[in-house]
C-alpha cells in the first residue's frame, strides 16, 4: 500500500523560551523535524505533508532541506492535533493510501516500528507503549486485540488510571478514512480543541477495527524544554556510539565522541577521545581520528589519519592514505592520495596532488576581499614551511617553494621557487643595538 506521512511541526514551544521554532532545535546536528522525516523515509513514501505554523518560513526551509518534495501547508490557528492533521487533507486529495500522523518533536520512532504500523490490517491502528510510570499518559483501553478508546490521565477513573499501555499520538489510517473520521471529532474538552485521541473511539461506534503496535517508550519521548532537548540528545548520542562500536568502529572514550544524525563511519577506523563529527562526514574503513578534532561536511578516505587538532570544513576531500596533522585546517579542497600537510596549515580552495608535502605553516591565500580564489598544487610537489600561496596559483609536479616564501605566479613542473628578500647581515651590529637600548632604558629610569 501506498503510504504518505503527516508530520505535525505548527507548534512554537512556548517551554523553550526559544524564537526557534521547537522542531527546528537540534539533536545530533540535525532539526529534530529531520529525524522524524528520516524514519518515515524508509517507508518510500508517496507524500510527505509538513504542517507548520509557528515561524512556518523557517520550517519550510527545513523541510525542504530534507526533501525537496515535501509538501507544507499552515495551520493557522494551533486548535489541537486533529485540526493540524485535517490541514493536510487538500494536499493528499484522491490519494487513497495509507497515512500515518507523525509529530516533528518526536525524534526518536524508529523505522522499523512505523513498518509494523504499515504491516496491521486494522482500519485505524494506534501507537502504543508500555509505560514504566503511566503518570500522566493518555491510556490505552483494551478490549482483546481492539482498542476501545484512548482516555485522558485526568478523566480517567482509578481502574483506567491502573493501565500502563500508553498513547504515543502516533497513529495511521487510509487517508480518506482518516479524514472522515477527522471531521466527526468535536471539541468537547476544557480546552476547546480538536484531539486525534478521539478517533479510536469514532471508529469503534462504526464498527471498524482499531488496532495497537506496541514500541519502547524511549521511541515516544517528545520534547518540550531546553533540560529535555539535552536529555534527548544525550539518549541519541548513546544511541549513536552504541551503533557505531556494534559495527567495528574503535572509539577510544566514547563518551567524549559527539556524532550527527547522519555521520557515516566504516569498520575498523580508530576515534580518539574528543572528536566532534559536524553534519555531513563520511569517513571510510581503516581510517584514524585522532584526539581534539573536529570534522564536518567532509569525506575521509582509507587510511587517512587526521589531528590531533585538526579541523575539517566543508567540502574537504581526503583520498587514501592522507595525512592531516595538528592545527591543520582544510576547507573545500582535495587532497589527493599520500599528500601530507602535517603542521599548522590553513588549506582552503585549493588541491593538493598525491604524495605531495605540504611544510608546516603554508597558507593557501585564497580569499581577495571579494572573491575565493583557487590553488592547485601538482603531485609529488613540496611545499617549504611557512609558505604562502596567493591564489589563483599553480604549483606544478615535483616543484619546490623555499621555507618563508610568497608565491604569486605559477611554478613550472620541476622548478624551485623562491620569492623572499635577499639576507642582510651586519656584524656587531646586534650588541650595538642592546647597548643602544639599554642605555635609553637606564635614562628613562633615572627620569621617572
Amino acid at each position: 500500500m501506498s503510504v504518505a506521512l503527516i508530520i505535525l511541526a505548527a507548534g512554537k514551544g512556548t517551554r523553550m523560551n526559544s524564537d526557534l521554532p521547537k522542531v527546528l532545535h537540534p539533536i545530533g546536528g540535525a532539526p529534530m523535524l529531520h529525524h522524524a522525516m528520516r524514519a518515515g523515509s524508509v517507508l518510500a513514501p508517496e507524500h510527505t505533508v509538513v504542517v507548520a505554523g509557528y515561524g512556518v518560513d523557517a520550517v519550510t526551509r527545513a523541510a525542504l532541506a530534507f526533501d525537496d518534495e515535501a509538501k507544507v501547508v499552515v495551520q493557522a490557528e494551533q486548535l489541537g492535533t486533529a485540526h493540524a492533521a485535517a490541514q493536510a487533507r487538500e494536499a493528499l486529495s484522491g490519494f487513497e493510501g495509507r497515512a500515518i500522523v507523525l509529530f516533528g518533536d518526536t525524534p526518536f520512532v524508529r523505522a522499523e516500528t512505523l513498518e509494523a504500523l504499515m504491516e496491521t490490517t486494522a482500519d485505524v491502528t494506534v501507537l502504543g507503549f508500555e509505560a514504566t510510570d503511566p503518570a500522566r499518559y493518555g491510556r490505552l483501553v483494551m478490549e482483546g486485540e481492539q482498542l476501545q478508546r484512548i482516555v485522558e490521565f485526568k478523566d480517567a477513573s482509578e481502574a483506567e488510571r491502573a493501565i500502563t499501555l500508553c498513547n504515543s499520538g502516533v497513529l495511521a489510517a487510509p487517508a480518506p478514512l482518516l479524514f472522515d473520521l477527522i471531521a466527526e471529532v468535536q471539541p468537547d474538552n476544557a480546552q476547546g480543541e480538536y484531539y486525534l485521541t478521539d478517533l479510536p473511539r469514532l471508529a469503534r461506534a462504526r464498527g471498524l477495527d482499531v488496532a495497537v503496535v506496541r514500541c519502547a517508550q524511549d521511541e515516544t519521548l517528545g520534547i518540550n524544554s531546553r533540560a529535555e532537548l539535552a536529555g534527548a540528545e544525550a539518549q541519541f548520542q548513546a544511541a549513536a556510539r552504541a551503533a557505531l562500536l556494534e559495527d567495528g568502529v574503535t572509539l577510544a572514550a566514547p563518551d567524549t565522541v559527539f556524532l550527527s544524525l547522519d555521520t557515516n563511519i566504516g569498520r575498523d577506523t580508530l576515534i580518539e577521545p574528543n572528536v566532534v563529527f559536524g553534519p555531513g562526514v563520511s569517513v571510510e574503513s581503516g581510517a584514524t581520528i585522532r584526539a581534539f578534532s573536529h570534522l564536518e561536511g567532509c569525506h575521509v578516505s582509507r587510511g587517512a589519519v587526521v589531528g590531533p587538532y585538526a579541523r575539517l570544513r566543508p567540502g574537504a576531500e581526503l583520498a587514501e592514505d592522507v595525512r592531516v596533522g595538528n592545527f591543520v585546517e582544510i576547507k573545500n579542497a582535495t587532497l589527493a592520495p599520500g599528500a601530507k600537510v602535517n603542521h599548522l596549515s590553513y588549506i582552503g580552495d585549493a588541491s593538493i596532488g598525491a604524495a605531495s608535502n605540504i611544510g608546516a605553516g603554508t597558507i593557501t591565500c585564497n580569499y581577495d576581499g571579494v572573491m575565493k580564489n583557487f590553488t592547485h598544487v601538482g603531485e609529488r610537489a613540496f611545499i617549504g614551511s611557512n609558505t604562502m600561496l596567493v591564489a589563483p596559483v599553480t604549483i606544478g609536479d615535483e616543484a619546490i617553494t623555499g621555507s618563508g616564501s610568497v608565491i604569486t605566479s605559477d611554478v613550472e613542473a620541476g622548478a624551485l621557487a623562491l620569492a623572499r628578500a635577499p639576507q642582510v647581515e651586519k656584524p656587531g651590529m646586534a650588541r650595538k643595538l642592546m647597548d643602544m637600548l639599554r642605555a635609553k632604558k637606564a635614562r628613562q629610569s633615572r627620569g621617572s
